[in-house]
């Protein structure tokens, strides 16, 4: 296989019939290469491999027109507007067996010359089809995220009154960006989740604690007013988005309006016990449920997570990090029961001893590991302070390890839920601009293929492949890739 540039005459044609040493001279995009026929033989339901028999089988005809943009009789040359940087990848399939995406290439537009070439994915090398796979799904990201900010902002035209009714209702508690009204109901709810913690946390200091006719010490009025109004809020605000939800099942087994299901609970629960306890149950078994289920209100902490893509990233962050995590347990796990055992031992020759069993000297391990050092509990022999030593050592750098891939990991994730919704709004934009500017039905059926679900699909994802490439590291090379073709 060899190549050069277009302006290079090379008079080589396929004109032998069933000679293997037959040559195809073809141009792509300006660039030319001559392919061996015996290697294009090889895969012969590919494009190339058909071309080479319509060239074999005669002059051009129909056929070779149907297979090429095309065709110049004096150079024997077969032209394709094509990219030849994905063609150079495309050609390893006929030397190698398979296929390498090379950087600098765009994954989309790549797929996109596959079925061209009628090449295959499963010629692909795993860790070059893992990558496409990635893009894959970063477009279908795209695609739902930009139909949900479709319906967001326009609604069903086709949906009836109260069909309407209830979606804007659902954008007003749950789309805090689909208009003004709703940005102020999320500010006002992030107001009444800080104060109705601040509330919970200051009813807890004695001086500000009232005793009630038994006694005991209980909440002041005032706090106990600003409790109810806070609680009405939340009940207000978690019946409107039961209502209007779309899907009352998944609404209701959601973890965050589980969370906001037990922050509200607590309260009636409280209040159902004060009022009909008493002529149940005894009332001190009445006042011991009442702090237990008092204690359950910190899960309203947990709300703010609703209002804060930050939280939101870092729980996304740590579940796609469990592997990590799990190994960081298991270090701790192993450190933890060896160094307890040692120190339980060597501590056994002094007579004032703290480490009166293995079990008992696991808490002495667990805050010497991870540099904590409460120093309760403390070895007293020499061999005991080595053992500590040596423990918290190793307790630090098996805490450092997998600390890095954590981290990494939540940069990636936040960044590439960026990246994403960029990419959405640019989108939005672009069909905004077309429909504005009176674009044919051609062009605008482009841009919404990413809206229409059609993310696989790479005739219609031609404006969000540049920014999702971005994701998976291509980068100003990718652009510079698209540029070339």
């Amino acid at each position: 296989m060899r190549g050069s540039h277009h302006h290079h005459h090379h008079r080589s044609s396929p004109e032998a019939r069933g000679d293997s040493s037959a040559l195809l001279a073809v141009n792509i995009g300006g660039v030319k290469q001559v392919l061996c026929g015996d290697l294009l033989a090889r895969f012969p339901d590919t494009r190339l491999a058909e071309l080479l028999r319509s060239a074999e089988s005669g002059p051009p005809a129909e056929d070779i027109s149907s297979l090429c943009d095309d065709y110049d009789a004096e150079k024997g040359e077969f032209y394709f507007d094509r990219d030849p940087d994905a063609f150079r990848c495309i050609t390893e399939l006929y030397v190698h067996g398979e296929i390498h995406v090379k950087r600098g290439v765009c994954p989309v537009c790549f797929m996109a010359e596959m079925r061209f070439w009628k090449v295959g994915a499963e010629f692909l090398d795993e860790c070059c089809r893992s990558h496409l796979r990635e893009v894959e799904d970063e477009l279908a990201e795209i695609a739902e995220k930009v139909r949900t900010m479709l319906v967001d902002r326009g609604g069903d035209p086709t949906a009836g009154g109260w069909q309407r009714v209830q979606t804007g209702l659902w954008r007003l508690m749950e789309k805090p960006e689909s208009s003004i009204p709703a940005h102020v109901v999320a500010i006002t709810s992030f107001l009444f989740i800080l104060v109705s913690s601040v509330v919970m946390c200051v009813g807890t200091i004695p001086d500000l604690q009232v005793e009630d006719p038994e006694g005991n010490l209980a909440e002041h009025p005032a706090l106990e007013a600003m409790e109810t109004a806070c609680i009405g809020w939340f009940t207000a605000e978690y019946a409107l988005r039961l209502v209007s939800s779309p899907d009352k099942v998944r609404f209701a087994l959601g973890f965050m309006n589980v969370v906001d299901f037990m922050a509200i609970a607590p309260f009636f629960v409280v209040l159902l016990l004060t009022s009909l306890g008493a002529g149940v149950m005894e009332l001190a078994n009445v006042q011991k449920a009442v702090q237990a289920m008092r204690i359950m209100r910190i899960a309203r902490i947990f709300k703010l997570a609703r209002h804060s893509a930050g939280l939101q990233t870092l729980t996304s962050a740590l579940t796609r990090s469990l592997k990590e995590l799990g190994l960081l347990l298991m270090y701790m796990g192993v450190g933890v029961f060896l160094f307890s055992a040692l120190g339980y031992t060597l501590e056994q020759s002094h007579p004032e001893t703290l480490f009166t069993s293995i079990p008992q000297s696991f808490w002495w391990a667990v805050i010497t590991m991870t540099t904590v050092g409460y120093g309760d509990v403390y070895p007293k022999t020499t061999l005991g302070r080595c053992n500590a030593a040596i423990s918290f050592l190793c307790g630090v750098i098996a805490i450092a390890l997998p600390i890095h891939p954590i981290i990494n990991n939540f940069v990636l994730f936040y960044n590439k839920q960026q990246v994403l919704e960029t990419a959405a709004k640019h989108e939005i934009e672009l069909m905004a601009l077309r429909s504005g500017h009176g674009g044919g039905p051609e062009g605008h059926a482009r841009t919404r293929g990413v809206a229409d679900h059609q993310a696989p699909e790479i005739e219609n994802t031609n404006i969000v492949s540049p920014r999702s490439s971005r994701l998976i590291g291509s980068g100003n090379e990718c652009d510079e890739g698209i540029s070339a073709k």
